[in-house]
């Protein structure tokens, strides 16, 4: 099969899974799933719909397809299939941040608009945390570079940003030892929460995946260099340098946008290039278009079991994830033989 044809098959299965994946979570209520089309003859159906599950839909999908990109510009850029979008102290960051923001917040009562949407006090205490959120993720990786002394040696930038996510870790940890409404508080947060995403969410991450799918779409020569080994990209004329600086800030980028609107979802970002590396043979430019793709749609169907498998009761969506991510490595672990 020639190879258009293999991104034709990809790009028409992700559209399928995505049309019907949303058809899914836009159905899916309290009680269990209703077909949405029955909603537009009650105003307060139809708002439910409108309001609440399209753009909660549409927010899950795009915080998957960021952080399948942010996988697959990470393995990439450090040459490990390993690698995924956290691994530059994006997560602990924002992370830290919450929990600095959650601490000192009963004066301002953030913990208790963190767990509600409603109301325009917590809708702008919300938007406050997500900004925290997201200078936290951007600093964590601002640190790393600074320890890394720049992105020109991967090698170092991988070890800082390991260190950078294990001492900020353990301050989070630390601060909410302090407040007990700040660790309830932040539990949605590190569990990863797709409940309050809104049309302003959507509108900023989808903007940020589309200037950053551009970059890494232009970067993607650099990336198929660079698995031919740092000394062959060299000679080949890469400019390894400003090349590793504008991925690590995509990097930093999609990270941050979709850990400050969702918080920690896990194994998404490692996952959904590995699903799709067979099928691009190893072309970043097909393999990054495609991991976004399909990292959406692993986080859209995690959304939809988290909220379907026990109703009402709402699962949290990063533990579905790290279920799904993590059943699929170690079922690539036993077909591999030893």
């Amino acid at each position: 099969m020639s190879r258009p044809m293999n991104h034709r098959l990809m790009a028409l299965a992700a559209l399928l899974a995505m049309a019907a994946l949303a058809l899914l979570s836009l159905g899916m209520g309290a009680e269990g799933w209703q077909a949405p089309w029955r909603a537009w003859g009650d105003a307060g159906q139809r708002a439910i719909v409108l309001d609440i599950r399209a753009p909660r839909t549409l927010g899950a999908f795009l915080v998957g397809a960021l952080l399948g990109l942010g996988g697959a510009v990470a393995q990439g850029l450090f040459r490990n299939p390993l690698a995924e979008p956290h691994l530059l102290g994006s997560a602990s960051g924002a992370g830290l941040s919450m929990a600095l923001a959650l601490a000192a917040g009963p004066v301002l009562g953030w913990p208790a608009a963190w767990a509600s949407a409603e109301g325009g006090a917590g809708l702008v205490a919300r938007l406050g945390l997500t900004a925290l959120a997201f200078l936290g993720a951007l600093g964590g990786v601002a640190l790393t570079l600074v320890l890394a002394r720049g992105a020109a040696q991967t090698l170092r930038l991988l070890l800082a940003g390991v260190v950078v996510g294990v001492v900020l870790g353990a301050l989070t940890q630390w601060l909410m030892l302090w407040s007990a409404e700040a660790w309830r508080a932040m539990q949605a947060f590190m569990l990863g929460n797709t409940a309050l995403l809104g049309w302003p969410a959507c509108a900023l991450m989808a903007a940020v995946l589309a200037l950053a799918l551009a970059l890494a779409l232009a970067l993607a020569p650099v990336l198929d260099a660079l698995a031919l080994g740092e000394d062959t990209a060299r000679s080949l004329g890469v400019p390894l340098g400003l090349a590793r600086g504008v991925l690590v800030g995509v990097l930093a980028a999609v990270t941050a946008a979709a850990v400050a609107q969702a918080g920690l979802v896990a194994f998404v970002g490692l996952v959904a290039p590995h699903l799709v590396r067979g099928l691009t043979r190893g072309r970043h430019r097909a393999l990054l278009w495609a991991a976004s793709a399909v990292g959406g749609v692993l986080m859209l169907l995690s959304d939809v079991l988290a909220r379907g498998l026990l109703p009402p009761q709402e699962l949290p969506v990063g533990v579905l994830t790290a279920v799904l991510g993590g059943g699929y490595l170690l079922w690539l672990l036993h077909r591999r033989p030893a």
